[in-house]
């Protein structure tokens, strides 16, 4: 200080060098379309009621089912487009899977042709680059989409994920293996964006119901028997021919119709559901600890039972090298996520989805703590402060369990300074270069159990 008046002045000196603050590593964000709320506004909600309370609920799928009445036998028939729309369910899967605060990014209203359109979710996925803590993409309502245009706009998260180095994609196999691999997500023009993303497989038959209006829902047909016992045509209001008309007039037949629709169990691809998996996993053992053989809340089991040589070709493929993790029931077990692998399967270093989300979230951290050093003097003592900073959040990693070694200098390393990282040019043009290095701890996939006859000894 330039002191020029007399006096006593105190000055703080501070010899704690700054820190790294982990930044979130479970923070989803759905798009999809919804009953109400903005469109092409990422919000954010922590709860089931925060989304009902801004997106409404689930949309009313009585328009697609008809009731027909004959005698005592009642029956229903769906349209095509019953339960196009995924976008509630999903959400709660998520929440009943562990999930916490996430973004909802709304497409829209749900069409009224009910077709969904991949612009709209497009649009929506262009918005959610601007939002810098979602840290997850899931599109719960790409499955309405042609398989083609799916896999297009998963392609698009990918780009957004590699460009921007902090998010991850959670994709659903749609259709069959085979078209996946071959016209699914590839690796793009720089061959690296499926390190960004995961796959999982087979869709899920939950416990959860399809939404529905009593007032939607037609009666197509009613007929009853008269005193002769023949079928006689039964005469409905006009325009009040549902079943809120029904609960009024015979509430026997209601019954059976209510608890016939009831009774069609809500099929849903699994990537809600392994977003709370995610999230889960992240708060209580770290976003280290591989996604899997965890157990699936609101499930009842896979659409698909994959067995062990099944799997071998989806875990592992030499020809594509698209990993696909299965979602597997077990006796005793219930149904579990069974493969911990980003679509990148045949990389060495990018193969598990820990250590890729791992080091998303060690690079956003540090590169948001260094940005306090943006204009200091490119000198010796500032890169002290950084490499200090660096290496005790790092020991913090370490300590924790995320990375491997029986010490510190084993498990990671910071390198910054002239002669090091930056030579006299780089620090004329203003570069300050920081090297780190990490051990990543990686998940014990293959568990080897070796036994062998021990010949008795005399």
């Amino acid at each position: 200080m330039n002191y020029k008046t007399p006096g006593v002045y105190v000055e703080e000196i501070a010899k704690f060098p700054p820190s790294v603050a982990q930044v979130e590593t479970a923070i989803p964000a759905f798009i999809g379309y919804t009953t109400q709320g903005p469109k092409n506004e990422p919000t954010r909600i922590s709860s089931m009621l925060e989304y009902e309370t801004i997106f409404g609920k689930a949309k009313d799928e009585g328009g697609e089912i008809s009731i027909s009445i004959e005698d005592t036998v009642v029956t229903a028939t769906y349209g095509n487009k019953f339960g196009t729309f995924k976008m509630y369910y999903a959400m709660q899967m998520y929440f009943a899977n562990g999930g916490g605060p996430c973004y909802i990014v709304s497409a829209g209203l749900y069409p009224s042709d009910g077709v969904a359109k991949q612009p709209d979710l497009k649009a929506s996925l262009d918005t959610l680059e601007k939002e810098d803590e979602p840290t997850l993409i899931i599109f719960p309502d790409a499955e309405a989409l042609a398989a083609a245009d799916a896999y297009q706009l998963y392609n698009l998260a990918l780009d957004q994920a590699e460009d921007l180095k902090d998010r991850f994609v959670i994709m659903d196999v749609l259709g069959d293996v085979s078209t996946f691999r071959t016209a699914g997500p590839s690796s793009g023009p720089s061959g690296e964006r499926l390190k960004y993303g995961a796959a999982y497989y087979p869709k899920l038959e939950t416990v959860l119901n399809y939404g529905f209006e009593d007032k939607s829902v037609k009666i197509a047909s009613y007929k009853e028997k008269d005193n002769s016992g023949t079928l006689v045509n039964v005469t409905m209001p006009v325009n009040q021919d549902n079943l809120a008309w029904l609960k009024t007039t015979n509430s026997d037949f209601y019954n059976q119709a209510k608890k016939l629709i009831e009774s069609k169990k809500l099929v849903l691809a699994p990537s809600s559901a392994m977003a709370g998996v995610y999230a889960k996993v992240d708060s209580t053992s770290g976003v280290f600890k591989a996604p899997a053989n965890v157990g699936l809340n609101y499930v009842v089991a896979p659409t698909v039972k994959i067995s062990h040589e099944d799997q071998e070709s989806l875990n592992v493929d030499p020809t594509a090298g698209k990993s696909i993790n299965a979602i597997r029931t077990f006796t005793g077990k219930g149904t579990l996520v069974w493969g911990a692998r980003t679509l990148d399967g045949n990389s060495n270093e990018w193969r598990y989805i820990s250590v890729r989300r791992f080091f998303n979230m060690v690079e956003e951290s540090v590169k948001k703590a260094t940005e306090r050093f943006v204009f200091e003097p490119n000198t010796a003592n500032t890169w002290i402060r950084v490499q200090t900073m660096i290496e005790n959040f790092l020991n913090q990693q370490w300590q924790d369990g995320a990375l491997a070694g029986s010490k510190p200098e084993e498990a990671y390393y910071v390198s910054v300074g002239l002669n090091k990282t930056m030579s006299a040019q780089d620090i004329l043009e203003g570069k300050m270069n920081i090297e780190i290095g990490m051990a990543a701890v990686r998940p014990a996939e293959f568990i080897v159990l070796r036994f062998s006859h021990k010949l008795q000894e005399a």
